[in-house]
């Protein structure tokens, strides 16, 4: 098997494994029970989330414990609507978003709240300008991903936040799924920031949703305060200490990782592109871990169902999209529909090999012989 699908999921660290199972093993005890055991599991707790809060430059008290990134959006997302419903229902997204935030705005689309969509510029960033004339006293929400899954266009958090700031009832939500370990992560003048550390090879089941202290949000799980009254349940300890650790890793060994990636995306578009009817769709200023293509005339899904049979595993957009529709991140920076639907995704990890690449290249070249006919 060759995983090139690294933006959809990566193989837990064995520290951060051996983390966790120390931890669940060592506390046996609800970090919310009023006992010795209760006490000691929620010293740790707390312990952990200092050191979360440390890593990633933040408060303590900013960190709420989620079942992963799409939990935390949908808590963002809904609680910052819910929570603004006196001063408006206007909410500004992208096409670049993930499921659990785009499928939020539906939701709220529902409900009542208008969204509009910003342009995107030919090389994925947002259009500030087109931003700028769709904001208005009553927008309550900017909702933008740092590094969108599709493309791998880090956005301009910081330009954004500066427009964003010009409106005292508007909130900036970011998804940082896609930036943990791949690029710099931003927290000034952002209200709420969703991670999940399944992204950076930490364990699946468990994120963290960034809010800003005195931002007051309307919770989605109810039933007793936890570790925070925004998020109701009995804290995940050992989870919570995994991502620690899984934070670590990727925080430290970034440049050198993004360094080894960066190579291997060079290789692969210099290869592919020797071949005529191949079109990039991640633009030169994309993170190197994803890499976008389109094969003229060759819809997306069967040239991803060809690959898989000699096992190599790439996506077809995000690994949680609906099968059969076209990429709105593609369409919205190609402006072509055929090519939305003929697009793929290589995505790359530090661990990825050069023997793995150039087998990669010797099966492409297989399949793109027999679909090209």
């Amino acid at each position: 098997m060759i995983y090139l699908d690294y933006s959809a999921n990566t193989p837990v660290a064995v520290p951060v494994l051996e983390r966790f199972v120390q931890i669940e093993r060592r506390f046996i005890g609800n970090p919310n029970s009023h006992h010795c055991a209760g006490n000691e599991a929620r010293q740790e707790m707390d312990s952990v989330t200092q050191s979360i809060a440390a890593r990633l430059g933040i408060e303590a008290s900013e960190i709420i414990y989620t079942s992963g990134a799409s939990e935390a959006n949908n808590l963002a997302i809904k609680g910052i609507a819910r929570a603004s419903r006196h001063a408006g229902k206007h909410i500004i997204s992208t096409a670049l978003e993930h499921q659990s935030a785009s499928g939020c705005l539906t939701a709220l689309q529902e409900q009542g709240y208008e969204i509009d969509l910003v342009d995107i510029n030919r090389d994925g960033t947002v259009s500030l300008d087109h931003l700028e004339e769709l904001m208005r006293k009553d927008t309550i929400l900017v909702a933008v991903c740092a590094v969108d899954s599709e493309l791998g266009v880090s956005q301009p958090i910081h330009q954004i936040a500066e427009l964003v700031k010009k409106y005292p009832q508007c909130r900036l939500h970011v998804d940082a799924t896609q930036a943990v370990g791949k690029t710099n992560i931003i927290f000034e003048g952002v209200d709420t920031l969703s991670i999940s550390p399944h992204k950076f090879y930490g364990l699946n089941g468990c994120g963290i949703l960034y809010k800003r202290k005195d931002l007051v949000i309307e919770p989605l799980i109810h039933g007793g305060v936890s570790t925070t009254i925004y998020r109701s349940g009995t804290p995940a300890l050992a989870l919570a200490a995994a991502t620690d650790t899984a934070l670590e890793l990727a925080l430290t060994n970034q440049s050198e990782n993004v360094n080894t990636v960066q190579r291997s995306n060079t290789y692969l578009r210099n290869v592919l592109s020797a071949y005529p009817k191949v079109r990039f769709n991640s633009p030169e200023n994309a993170i190197p871990h994803i890499l976008n293509l389109s094969v003229t005339g060759v819809r997306g899904s069967d040239f991803q169902k060809a690959l898989d049979k000699h096992g190599v595993c790439v996506s077809v957009k995000s690994a949680c999209s609906v099968e059969n529709t076209p990429s709105r991140a593609v369409f919205a920076v190609s402006r072509d529909r055929k090519n939305a639907l003929s697009s793929w995704r290589i995505s790359l990890s530090h661990l990825t090999t050069q023997t793995e690449l150039e087998e990669f290249i010797k099966i492409f070249d297989l399949c793109y012989k027999e679909l090209c006919k």
